[in-house]
């Protein structure tokens, strides 16, 4: 599995289209522990590109803390699912939650 997560100052990004970059994390399906992680700039943030940006990264799945409705059908429409709500921690938290079934989301906090 392949889990990417927006960042601003190395934690969760409020709000997805707006991060500096995004850590994009590889998950061993078997063990549920991380076995590589990179940070990589997105592209300039425009209607459409992220979902298929990320689809080219081969990502299956975002952590959020804010997203969009259409970006959300985006990312369904290019195979990736969505967890939005995340809290903003730094992506090992927020992976080792998510893997032990302990992340807590609340409310997505973007609107449009």
């Amino acid at each position: 599995m392949r889990i990417a997560i927006p960042l601003t100052a190395g934690k969760l990004s409020s709000h997805f289209g707006h991060c500096e970059q995004f850590a994009i994390i590889d998950i061993d399906n078997d063990s549920k522990n991380i076995k590589s992680q990179e940070l990589v700039e997105p592209p300039a943030h425009e209607p459409g590109v992220l979902p298929r940006w990320l689809a080219g990264l081969h990502v299956d799945l975002i952590i959020a803390g804010g997203m969009g409705q259409r970006a959300q059908q985006l990312f369904a429409e290019n195979n990736i699912d969505v967890v939005v709500g995340a809290p903003d921690n730094e992506p090992q938290e927020l992976i080792s939650q998510y893997l032990a079934g302990q992340l807590k989301t609340g409310q997505n906090i973007c609107d449009h």
